[in-house]
């Protein structure tokens, strides 16, 4: 009784944040493709195994379809047979596994084959496509579904209540940050009709706890420098390590590990200077932005990291290394343009002239958050 009491009490406690009731699973069985219409978000940080999730799934698709037609009958709805597993990867992430075949299924331990059994997709959209040009597929699986419209939520909730398909997710909910990603991570909880949550490791050389979470950092002259709270969004082929100081690596961390600094400065300082600069007084946001990028000690955000009122001599050291990194001024003025729209484009193209900020980064960094402006002309 006290374990009823204490689920129900725990499914009143998620609805009261606003979270559906969803079945939370903690194990794996071989994948059952009787259940028709389901919605399976499959969550974790970076390296917590979500798309080899997928590739169990596709692995015990082909035993299943070796078996007797008669199975047809238990697994078929409308002509769709959810034996039928078909792959969807997004066509802005096809350098990703870019060592594997064309037609696989690639993931950190290898790959599976998947044939004519996989396509690459701009939109939710395309999706629509997919499923009306494959009428005989029962399962889909769309790899990192966060990335796509908020559109595809939907999409995936029509096909599979009216068509009885499987959806299968595996995709980030939470960003560096550790905020839901965006809106269409936040509809896809909310559409789910089931949630796998994997962990890992935690990446740190002195940690084995679980890791929920995954950390944004950059290598300047082989120091580990996390990336700042207001670092863009999205940064497409970020998780290929790399050593330039400009390109992010990823790896997973414990809430002890995971470094974000800046988050006070950009809703305490970066913000409020950019709705001044909204409200047409932008001297003060151009004053901050030329100290961040030519005296950045003598910045706000400097102030706001160096003389923190809470954490350990290394947590401090930690987040100051975030200043090592370049493009900061650049990272700032997207944050405020491309995230919460305080600036006109025109404002956005004066204060670049002004300040000399770079801008191919500039450009490359607004098109991976689909804010597409040409800085050259």
């Amino acid at each position: 009784m006290a374990e009823i009491n204490q689920n129900r009490d725990t499914d009143n406690f998620l609805k009261s944040l606003g979270f559906p009731s969803v079945s939370v699973h903690h194990s794996f069985n071989h994948f059952d493709f009787t259940r028709p219409g389901r919605r399976i978000l499959v969550i974790g940080p970076m390296g917590s195994g979500k798309t080899e999730y997928s590739a169990r799934v596709w692995r015990d698709s082909r035993v299943v379809l070796k078996k007797s037609d008669s199975l047809s009958e238990l697994t078929t709805t409308d002509g769709a047979d959810r034996r039928n597993v078909f792959f969807v990867r997004s066509i802005l992430d096809q350098q990703r596994f870019s060592e594997y075949p064309v037609d696989a299924l690639g993931y950190r331990g290898g790959y599976e084959r998947c044939g004519s059994n996989i396509a690459f997709i701009k939109n939710s959209f395309d999706l629509e496509q997919l499923i009306e040009d494959h009428p005989h597929v029962g399962t889909w699986i769309i790899d990192e579904a966060s990335f796509y419209d908020e559109r595809l939520a939907y999409v995936i909730k029509y096909a599979s209540e009216r068509k009885g398909l499987i959806f299968i997710y595996p995709t980030l909910v939470l960003n560096f940050r550790k905020e839901i990603f965006n809106p269409t991570a936040a509809l896809l909880l909310e559409t789910a009709s089931d949630v796998f949550p994997l962990t890992a490791y935690c990446d740190h050389s002195d940690c084995i706890r679980d890791s929920f979470y995954t950390y944004r950092y950059y290598t300047v002259g082989g120091v580990e420098c996390p990336a700042l709270y207001f670092d863009p969004l999205i940064i497409i082929g970020g998780d290929v390590e790399k050593r330039d100081s400009g390109e992010p690596d990823y790896c997973t961390r414990c809430d002890e590990h995971h470094y974000l600094p800046g988050k006070e400065y950009t809703f305490f300082t970066l913000k409020p200077l950019g709705e001044m600069a909204a409200s047409g007084d932008s001297g003060p946001l151009i004053s901050e932005l030329d100290k961040l990028k030519n005296h950045i000690e003598k910045s706000e955000l400097y102030k706001n990291i160096s003389e923190p009122v809470s954490g350990t001599f290394d947590m401090r050291s930690m987040n100051l290394n975030a200043l090592k990194v370049p493009y900061i001024a650049e990272k700032a003025l997207i944050y405020l343009y491309a995230e919460h729209n305080l600036l006109t484009e025109e404002l956005f193209r004066t204060i670049t002239e002004t300040l000399d900020l770079d801008r191919k980064y500039l450009m490359v960094r607004l098109s991976d958050n689909r804010r597409y402006l040409d800085l050259e002309k």
